[in-house]
């Protein structure tokens, strides 16, 4: 007889009992099989959830789709339109017209980061030579190709890391919460979202399984993508410290534990190396976003949030201009992030360090934003804590949640492709 044991990386290791006898050739002959038998049904299994990950992903997309379509026909909005609205717009300007050559202090491309547009651009001309469109057009739907794929991409690994950390049952309820958040709008919209999740979901995949160069990779290139990606340093940085209080400096884990944190900021380095050959100055992201949009970090930010909101709430004066849905959702955010925030304290053992460290820096970034508040995108942003939900949650209270997060995902996609009432 012999005993499978599962190891730590989820391959298959035969054990023989201690009081095993020498194996006979023809027994040394059938262990091979054994194992690839065993291979065998976990591949046999994974593919079964890749697949079944797949059609609910792509049932979601068909839903948006329809839902858009049929907003465009009696609404009169074009469907490729509705899918570039709000920063859509700007990154589909980007990949077209590239950045302006000089500092800006108002509302440019230059407050964009370039790998997502790079993206687009490289995908366009082959969009139109498999369709009608010409290069606007064309460029919008290469947008949405690359955050449909990104977004299947990142649901992907949050199985796969929700099912290391609470077994299949969890990751099948975190892959649909995922799926069908209300955030989950920007992977069928020019949203750099659909290429930031799967590297940074790749990057904490990777961290948790010493796969430093896979990790530092995912992060560099993450922190090309969009400010947010930045947070992967720290990310990285959090691996590397468990790998020296476990082993030490002098330790080669540890030392090989550097690459991630090191690779991390390579693509923000070369970006701002690129802004200050090309513009003159390596911080004209940072200037356009700051003067342009009013980018800032301010503590108080929900507080100020509230303040502004409250006179459209005011039951005397109903003939206020129509209520901001940014801040009635942002603050709705901002209450969903704080619970996170508690059950991230409670199940923070069965967690890894980089899933904490990534959720953490993505709320206290959503929760100090001037301009960008905890709304829906930054909530499936701090994917960690979303999760948190599927493992707190399960039977009918689980699945009241996917109701009213089926309900909210559809109506407020509705609301983010036309008019600027509500943001992704």
């Amino acid at each position: 007889m012999t005993d499978v044991e599962l190891t730590g990386d989820g391959a298959a290791a035969v054990l023989d009992p201690p009081t095993t006898l020498p194996a006979a050739p023809s027994a040394v002959r059938s262990r091979p099989r054994t194992r690839t038998s065993w291979r065998t049904r976990v591949s046999a299994s994974g593919r079964r959830e890749l697949l079944w990950i797949t059609v609910v992903y792509l049932a979601a997309r068909a839903v948006l789709v329809l839902a858009a379509y049929l907003q465009g026909r009696f609404g009169h909005h074009g469907i490729l339109t509705e899918f570039a609205n709000w920063d859509g717009l700007w990154y589909r300007r980007l990949a077209n017209h590239g950045y302006p050559q000089h500092v800006s202090y108002g509302q440019t491309t230059l407050g964009f980061f370039p790998l997502y547009p790079i993206s687009i651009w490289l995908l366009t001309p082959v969009v139109e030579l498999v369709s009608p469109w010409q290069q606007i057009w064309a460029s919008t739907m290469a947008g949405v190709v690359i955050s449909g794929v990104g977004g299947w991409v990142a649901t992907v690994f949050v199985h796969r890391l929700t099912d290391g950390w609470w077994g299949r049952d969890v990751a099948r309820r975190a892959a649909v919460l995922f799926i069908l958040t209300p955030g989950a709008v920007v992977f069928s919209m020019v949203y750099s979202e659909g290429l930031l999740l799967p590297l940074a979901a790749i990057c904490i995949w990777a961290l948790e399984r010493r796969k430093w160069w896979v990790a530092g990779i995912a992060a560099g290139f993450g922190s090309a993508v969009q400010p947010v990606g930045l947070a992967l340093a720290p990310v990285c940085a959090s691996a590397a410290l468990v790998q020296l209080w476990r082993h030490g400096w002098r330790s080669s884990e540890f030392r090989a534990s550097l690459k991630a944190p090191l690779l991390s900021v390579v693509g923000a380095a070369c970006f701002m190396g690129f802004m200050w050959a090309w513009a003159g100055n390596p911080l004209a992201t940072y200037i356009a976003q700051h003067h342009g949009w009013g980018e800032k970090t301010n503590l108080l930010a929900m507080v100020d949030a509230v303040q502004r909101l409250a006179p459209a709430l005011d039951p005397n004066h109903f003939n206020h201009p129509t209520i901001d849905l940014n801040l009635v959702f942002g603050e709705i955010g901002g209450v969903i992030m704080v619970v996170e925030l508690m059950l991230l304290w409670f199940y923070r053992h069965e967690l890894s360090l980089p899933a904490i460290v990534w959720t953490v820096a993505i709320i206290f970034l959503a929760l100090t934003s001037e301009y960008t508040p905890p709304n829906p995108r930054m909530v499936i942003t701090a994917f960690p804590g979303l999760l948190l939900f599927a493992r707190y949650l399960k039977g009918r209270a689980f699945n009241l949640l996917i109701a009213l997060s089926f309900v909210l995902f559809v109506v407020l996609s509705l609301l983010t492709f036309v008019g600027y009432s509500m943001r992704p």
